[in-house]
């Protein structure tokens, strides 16, 4: 872009020379302009030229080719120097604006690794990530990037993880955690044992995920190129019979008249602005949409965003956090950190996710000597010695079998009743907490006219109608097995406009199947999740189900950027060509008007990558 902007230069001193300094050879001053034509067009006629001879006839390289040749052979040479100069002014332009897209894509992806410090045998060495392999160990100081995914055997530090996620909140983490590669470790020094090579790792997945998004093209960049494909024919077609014809018509003597006009038709008639501009808009949508830490496999999906009537949410790991949590206890005769000390040593020889939630919230090391005669009744619950007393943990089956006096309790969620040497000691409520966020999504869908808004979850009737009346979704499907989650959003694809898209958002684990047929699938906070990043078509990398808001407005922007890029190129482009074409535009108009739509529509795009 350097030597561009330094030959631009030259050729512009050069000539400004002949164009202003009335030399008294006439000679000079052509010889100064085909210097100038030469040192900003030569490229330009080379390509076109080699095209030409690769069966690649028109193009925007042939068409300025053509036009200023044209006008050298009629004698305009200032103007033929300056439809290349200018010319080569929109190409820097562009350039420029692609440059800074990427710059802005890449700053925001610099999450690839140089290397790994890898322990092997007592010595630390300095490698290359794709050479570590699987259960290897790596130390990770302050200030390094994290270079593969791995859980912390040793260490506590703090991450910073906005490359990956957009947030700029950094998570702590200790042993047992795991570690995602690309996220910064910001303080202490991290012993991690590695999960997954370089090339399955997280940073390898999105990388790999960003530098393709371009080749899934949308429907409007797969129009333009038709477009251009039919289009650049047409005009030198037009061009031609624009010259030949009038002059059949009104003589000979007028040929160079309708020769210069036909020429001024081809500038004007130039899709640079178009074939340029709308690629760079989705290109710079996709940019910010990973600036807010939204993953878009390609232009496509961003597109369909914008067309979106239907979302369907899966309730666990989406709308709510996926993990079971004491909520609420009651007690009878007993203290509630007593009753929960009696809940969890009964539970603690268990890894079912009840019983962590129970051992999570009672929060204090359980001593394994005062439990015995641990029994799991299948169906019931379980039955313990703990400290010399019978404790009964588990539903109200349980409670009815040994002939308990208890309280029922109607809340919603998964209830533990207690009792302790066969009297009751109160209930334990555990249920799936709502994230903060998802009644603000829910709101903000309804605020940009969804037609319809579901869930889908496998939990109870009752569960899944109380948390859709909470976050205020409409119609909720409850006790569904994978294939019927399919088969609901089979039935609701029908339900949308021909236009219309319908979008699943799932944890992207177990619902691979719904994410892969539904228009748009949405992993939700599946970050580092293989399923999410290969079944879905956009990745939320955080647990943010607010996030597709921003995914949607986004989209929605960046179709508005690229419909006034098409309607705005179009229509100047008509105007001038018909002006040209009865005699009131020259070729300097005709150049100002093809360098500046280019440079307009450029800027334009430039806004898709501007996000609030």
């Amino acid at each position: 872009m350097k030597n561009k902007l330094i030959q631009i230069i030259i050729s512009l001193i050069i000539f400004l020379i002949a164009f202003l300094v009335p030399f008294k050879q006439e000679i000079i001053n052509t010889i100064l302009f085909v210097i100038s034509y030469l040192i900003v067009g030569f490229e330009i006629l080379w390509k076109a030229i080699r095209n030409i001879l690769r069966g690649k006839v028109f193009d925007e390289n042939f068409l300025m080719a053509i036009a200023s040749v044209g006008a050298f052979a009629i004698g305009e040479y200032s103007e033929g120097t300056a439809v290349m100069l200018f010319y080569q002014v929109g190409e820097l332009f562009q350039d420029y604006a692609v440059d800074k897209s990427r710059k802005s894509i890449a700053s925001l992806m610099d999450i690839r690794p140089d290397v790994a410090f890898v322990k092997r045998d007592g010595k630390i060495e300095k490698v290359s990530p794709e050479e570590v392999k699987i259960g290897e160990t790596i130390v990770v100081k302050p200030g390094e990037k994290v270079p593969l995914d791995g859980k912390v055997i040793e260490g506590t530090s703090m991450l910073d993880t906005s490359a990956l996620t957009g947030e700029s909140i950094p998570r702590d983490v200790n042993v047992g955690d795991e570690v995602l590669s690309g996220c910064i470790n910001k303080n202490g020094v991290l012993t991690v044992e590695v999960e997954k090579e370089f090339g399955e790792s997280t940073v390898s997945k999105i990388l790999d995920l960003v530098e393709n998004a371009s080749s899934r093209k949308a429907k409007t960049e797969n129009f333009i190129t038709k477009f251009a494909k039919y289009y650049t024919p047409i005009v030198v077609i037009t061009a031609l019979l624009l010259a030949v014809i009038p002059t059949i018509v009104f003589g000979f003597e007028t040929f160079q008249e309708w020769l210069y006009r036909a020429l001024t038709f081809l500038v004007v008639s130039c899709p640079c602005a178009l074939v340029i501009s709308i690629p760079l808009g989705f290109f710079g949508g996709i940019g910010g949409a990973s600036k807010k830490g939204v993953l878009v496999k390609g232009s496509n999906y961003l597109e369909a965003l914008s067309q979106v009537e239907i979302v369907v949410f899966d309730k666990t790991g989406t709308l709510t956090k996926g993990i079971f949590e004491v909520q609420k206890i009651e007690t009878k005769d007993f203290k509630k950190d007593e009753l929960l000390k009696f809940a969890a040593y009964a539970e603690s020889y268990s890894n079912h996710p009840i019983s962590i939630s129970l051992k999570k919230a009672y929060g204090k090391e359980i001593d394994q000597k005062i439990i015995s005669n641990s029994e799991e009744i299948s169906g019931h619950g379980v039955r313990s010695v703990v400290g010399g007393k019978e404790v009964l943990v588990g539903n109200d089956k349980l409670m009815k079998q040994n002939n308990i006096d208890y309280t029922i309790c109607n809340d919603v969620g998964t209830i533990l009743y207690v009792a302790v040497d066969g009297k009751f000691a109160g209930y334990i409520l555990i249920a799936d907490e709502i994230k903060e966020d998802a009644k603000e999504i829910i709101r903000k869908l309804k605020a940009n006219n969804i037609q319809k808004i579901v869930m889908l979850t496998g939990d109870k009737k009752e569960v899944g109608e109380s948390i859709a009346k909470e976050l205020g979704i409409d119609t909720v499907y409850s006790e569904l097995l994978p294939d019927q989650k399919v088969e609901k959003v089979e039935e609701l694809m029908k339900e949308k406009s021909k236009k219309g898209k319908l979008v699943f958002v799932g944890d992207g684990i177990n619902d691979a199947p719904v994410l892969a047929i539904s228009d748009i699938g949405i992993a939700m906070g599946a970050l580092g999740s293989d399923a999410a990043i290969e079944a879905a078509d956009i990745v939320i990398m955080t647990d943010e189900p607010s996030k597709i808001d921003n995914a949607i407005k986004i989209s929605k922007k960046t179709m508005r950027i690229v419909k006034q890029n098409i309607v705005f190129a179009i229509l100047i482009k008509v105007l001038v060509l018909l002006l040209t074409a009865i005699g009131l535009g020259t070729m300097w108009e005709a150049v100002f008007a093809d360098v500046g739509v280019l440079v307009l529509a450029i800027i334009n795009s430039l806004r898709a990558l501007r996000v609030k």
